[in-house]
């Protein structure tokens, strides 16, 4: 059974953006270039026939992926989103008690994570140990390079 995603509305429309593209326009292409490979002769020596059909095996991949991730997903309300405590969709301002710096992170479902945009997967060792805290809160959080400690200073939506 797969595990329920919960997604922005905007994020639940692009990734059916990108399922329609990936079934409308790659899968064609596809089965276009494996029918040209095919025409080209003995298939058990024929490298772009074997090339198409690994291509289309990893694409077809992806389209499940994609179509179990939009059917278990849940819309969150937006509207409806508590700022006493951290939880998904939250925008969270943090002070690095280590260098002083000042970020802001949205929490938000893995498909939707985009550190470029402030976007921080729920899954990530910060998002985890921030879940539930309140402002004022510090978090010490075991990264790679060592233990990070912050302190929540603004929770909001």
């Amino acid at each position: 059974m797969s595990k329920i995603v919960y997604l922005t509305e905007e994020g639940l429309k692009r990734l059916q953006a990108e399922l329609e593209q990936l079934r409308s326009v790659e899968r064609p292409a596809i089965s276009k270039m494996i029918a040209e490979a095919r025409d080209k002769g003995d298939l058990s020596e024929n490298a772009e026939y074997d090339a198409a059909k690994e291509a289309q095996g990893m694409l077809e991949m992806k389209i499940a992926k994609i179509e179990d991730t939009v059917a278990n997903s849940r819309i969150i309300d937006e509207s409806r989103i508590d700022t006493t405590r951290v939880q998904i969709l939250n925008k969270v301002k943090l002070k690095n008690l280590g260098t002083k710096v000042i970020v802001e992170y949205m929490l938000v479902a893995e498909t939707e994570s985009n550190l470029k945009e402030g976007k921080l997967s729920i899954g990530t060792p910060i998002a985890k140990a921030l879940l539930s805290k309140v402002v004022g809160d510090v978090v010490e959080v075991q990264v790679p390079s060592g233990i990070m400690k912050f302190e929540i200073i603004e929770i909001s939506r």
